[in-house]
């Protein structure tokens, strides 16, 4: 029998959405972490707060001039904690990591409460820098700021900047693959986006609560404008929110003697995570993720589960490539909800904090019904990834400390990855594309992946007033991914794409 005082459970959670209509008002992260784990305090019966031994936060990006809020956290809760950090980036798989290493310190004996935290104020960053420089909320933009700090890359140059850029380019590959029609890609896409309004509309947590239906998700208009195809503006992750959530993990051993109610408890079960290249250009394949896969297959077998044992689950979705993938790895139908909080669109993209907010749901979705659910997450460029499974009752093959890391296998499942080759000149074919957009709707510019007759991997651009070339790549009539074309290189060093005849 395991000993409860090794056994993790969730006692408690906490969120915040914060609307203030003066943006001075409004609380920075600090605040958001601080008031989500007052409420995950409450929620637990209260009194845990003051003997934390661990305290973990998810970096934030919005007040970045705060630099790390762990020990101010602390302090403001009037915490002693002897494990006190936060995540080295802000990643949208931070909270499913600190999920984890918190339940294997307490099955290890380390350590008895842990509290988790994040919290992003966007929203209140952009209103106040607009203010400040006498511009439009519209134009202030943090993930691509940060994401063009140094000196901008061979990707970059090509517009493969912020991850709005690059997600498209598993979209597009992992249609092709799929064998659908650019037409059935977005009816999936759409189907999937439209229940998670649904669900966001009935979850008092959620940032917009306002259910659309699949036309309106697919379908580009002044208020829903394309932003990188295939995607438009309700299909990506909104970041402008005022957000914070966390949540208390302790012993089993210590939840009974603090009196929680057994029915308010969760069992933390094994994780498992898997990562891919950093640089987007150093992936194998568009079309599957081998870190993904591994993640999400490992965290149903360590816990001797299968999907069909799921009452829940929350794939991830910052944008629908991913939780595209993610279902076909599990088989999990499109006519089942994909989330439990609402999605990163209409719940909240608190950056890499959205996957507390899912933990939130998680429990109270398995305190009202259900047996297991599973909680997937990805971060970076479709770079991270880390998946673990809830449960209202002891997770079968849980063990806990537990390993999560599963990297080699992920690495022995990916193919060879070819050699990325600039200002190569010749004949090419697509590997996968996007095309970028400006504000107002008209194309900027599309953005080809080539592989050349030796399998190298280059880039290219199409300018966007190239009518022919954007109707190719986005009208859907002939699939662009696998055909043929020449890259060029312009008088001002640009290669440039040009697709052969038919």
């Amino acid at each position: 029998m395991i000993d409860p005082e090794r056994i993790p459970v969730i006692v408690g959670v906490g969120q915040i959405n914060d609307r203030p209509a003066d943006p001075g008002d409004g609380l920075d992260p600090l605040g958001l972490m601080a008031a989500a784990l007052r409420l995950a305090d409450a929620d637990a019966g209260g009194g845990w707060l003051a003997d934390l031994d661990s305290l973990a936060i998810v970096d934030q990006i919005s007040f970045r001039d705060l630099g790390d809020l762990s020990a101010p956290l602390a302090d403001s809760l009037g915490a002693r904690p002897r494990i006190c950090e936060k995540t080295r980036i802000a990643s949208g798989d931070s909270p499913i990591l600190l999920l984890n290493e918190a339940a294997n310190r307490i099955g290890a004996g380390e350590i008895r409460i842990a509290a988790i935290a994040g919290g992003e104020a966007l929203r209140t960053a952009a209103q106040r820098a607009a203010a400040a420089r006498g511009t439009d909320v519209s134009a202030q933009n943090a993930s691509r700021a940060a994401s063009t700090r140094r000196t901008p890359s061979y990707r970059q140059r090509y517009g493969l900047t912020a991850p709005v850029d690059v997600y498209p380019l598993y979209e597009n590959a992992g249609r092709a693959a799929y064998g659908q029609s650019l037409d059935e890609a977005q009816a999936e896409s759409a189907e999937i986006w439209s229940r998670f309004s649904e669900v966001a509309a009935a979850n008092p947590g959620a940032w917009l609560r306002k259910p659309v239906s699949p036309e309106t998700v697919r379908t580009p208009t002044a208020e829903n404008r394309p932003i990188a195809h295939p995607y438009t503006k309700l299909m990506v992750a909104n970041s402008s929110v005022n957000q914070g959530a966390g949540f208390l993990v302790t012993s089993l051993g210590e939840a009974r003697r603090r009196g929680v109610p057994e029915e308010k408890l969760v069992y933390v079960g094994q994780g498992a995570a898997a990562h891919e290249a950093d640089d987007p250009l150093g992936r194998d394949r568009y079309d599957r993720s081998p870190g993904m896969i591994v993640s999400l297959q490992r965290a149903l077998a360590v816990n001797r589960l299968t999907s069909a044992d799921l009452d829940f689950v929350e794939l991830y979705s910052c944008f629908p490539c991913v939780p595209k993938m993610a279902r076909r790895v599990i088989d999990w139908p499109v006519d089942r909800p994909a989330t439990v909080f609402g999605g990163l669109t209409f719940g909240g993209g608190p950056i890499g904090n959205y996957m507390s907010h899912a933990v939130v749901g998680m429990v109270e979705a398995l305190r009202a019904e259900g047996r297991f659910g599973l909680l997937f997450a990805n971060g970076g460029f479709a770079t991270h990834n880390h998946s673990i499974i809830l449960g209202r009752e002891p997770v079968p093959g849980a063990v806990h400390p537990g390993e999560f890391a599963f990297q080699d296998e992920a690495d022995a499942m990916r193919g060879a990855v070819p050699r990325t080759v600039e200002d190569y000149e010749g004949p090419a074919t697509i590997e996968t594309y996007t095309v970028l957009y400006e504000r107002d709707g008209a194309p900027k510019q599309g953005v080809i992946v080539a592989r050349t007759p030796n399998g190298d991997r280059t880039l290219a651009m199409i300018s966007g007033k190239d009518a022919a070339a954007m109707a190719f790549l986005t009208d859907g009539i002939a699939e662009p991914v696998g055909s043929a074309g020449d890259i060029t290189i312009d008088s001002d060093g640009w290669q440039v794409w040009q697709t052969s005849p038919a």
